[in-house]
């Protein structure tokens, strides 16, 4: 059975540093959700606050309508998978993925049913009879993932369940781990500090930084539109530019440098003159075919596949990726115009905490 987790203005301290000030937080029963941030931002903290293992100095947090706060771990079922597998090294395959069912005294009939179940449900049950030492890192990850789902938890909690595998390895087993997820229907929350691996997996995001949840929402949503500066530049790669907004005679208008681009409407712009930032995607730029747009030279240009990849020093002393889709040459050296989509491109305030493309 899944839960729904609410996290009810949380706080935590050591001492006297706060580490999480005051977070609110809600994850829906069945999803898969993770915690991104910086090291140190305070996901693993948050984690394992949830898991029990650390204190809870005001808040409360909610397994469905129950506040688990002084509940000790063992109580609170949970499956839980570390970075470093933490399966038992003098028990084989089979033995460690029922360790859990034998120490809640199932019988031997139910154990072996829900045992070979779940072997078979990560595809590592011709390894059943392996020791540990035999195992490489991805076999070793399933059999830790088994164990902590084999027991039929409410939530599933991960630690960096892939940063001790190799780039190709880890690509496989994010994979695996979210087939599974949605197999079982559990209640997941997801840490790391990997932008790719949360946009792969995730139904929902939360990136965190210094304790502070800076933006929820699906991957699309965070990509698109991130909340703040900090998002748009944590997430993927993002040009900021400083411009100006102001109300023109067909709508608002941009203005970052000589250049002017007609936006129609800004959400959040209410009236006369504002300093803005500009959050601007390599792929949100394009060759502009008349002489209207930001003009700079090409430092290096890259042919990458479907795209080109390219830098580009402007003559303001900005430098920015611009991604080119079209079947083009560019070389270092040559002289380019470019063109931002008004549609795609997002807007913040000043100080960069406000987006103003959302209009919150």
């Amino acid at each position: 059975m899944s839960v729904k987790i609410v996290c009810d203005h949380v706080i935590k301290k050591y001492g006297e540093s706060i580490i999480i000030p005051d977070l609110c937080l809600e994850i829906n029963e069945g999803e898969f959700f993770t915690l991104l941030g910086p090291s140190g931002c305070g996901k693993t903290t948050l984690l394992r606050m949830i898991a029990g293992f650390n204190s809870i100095e005001g808040g409360l947090i909610k397994f469905n309508d129950s506040v688990i706060n002084d509940l000790p771990p063992g109580k609170r079922n949970i499956g839980m998978v570390f970075q470093n597998y933490a399966i038992f090294p003098h028990m084989n395959v089979w033995k460690n993925v029922a360790f859990g069912l034998t120490n809640r005294k199932l019988s031997k009939e139910q154990i072996e049913g829900r045992v070979n179940k779940m072997l078979a449900t990560v595809k590592i049950e011709q390894f059943k009879d392996r020791m540990p030492d035999r195992l490489s890192g991805g076999q070793q990850q399933r059999v830790a993932l088994a164990r902590a789902i084999v027991i039929e938890p409410d939530v599933l909690l991960m630690d960096e369940p892939l940063s001790n595998l190799d780039a190709k390895l880890r690509v496989d087993m994010r994979n695996v781990i979210k087939e599974i997820q949605k197999t079982v229907n559990i209640t997941t929350v997801y840490v790391t500090h990997d932008q790719e691996e949360a946009m792969a997996v995730s139904d929902r995001i939360a990136i965190m930084n210094n304790g502070i949840i800076q933006h929820v929402g699906t991957p699309r949503e965070i990509y698109k539109r991130p909340a703040n500066i900090f998002v748009a530049t944590f997430i993927g790669h993002s040009t900021i530019l400083e411009g100006s907004l102001k109300q023109g005679s067909s709508g608002v208008e941009l203005t970052v440098g000589s250049y002017t681009l007609a936006l129609g409407t800004v959400p959040g712009f209410e009236s006369g003159e504002q300093k803005v930032k500009v959050s601007i995607r390599p792929e949100e730029f394009y060759i502009s075919e008349d002489d209207a747009g930001l003009k700079g030279t090409i430092t290096s240009s890259v042919l990458l596949g479907l795209y080109t990849e390219n830098f580009i020093r402007l003559d303001s002393g900005e430098t920015i990726k611009f991604i080119d889709q079209a079947d083009r040459e560019l070389n270092a050296g040559d002289r380019v115009t470019l063109n931002m989509y008004p549609e795609k491109i997002n807007i913040f305030d000043e100080t960069g905490a406000k987006s103003l493309s959302k209009g919150q």
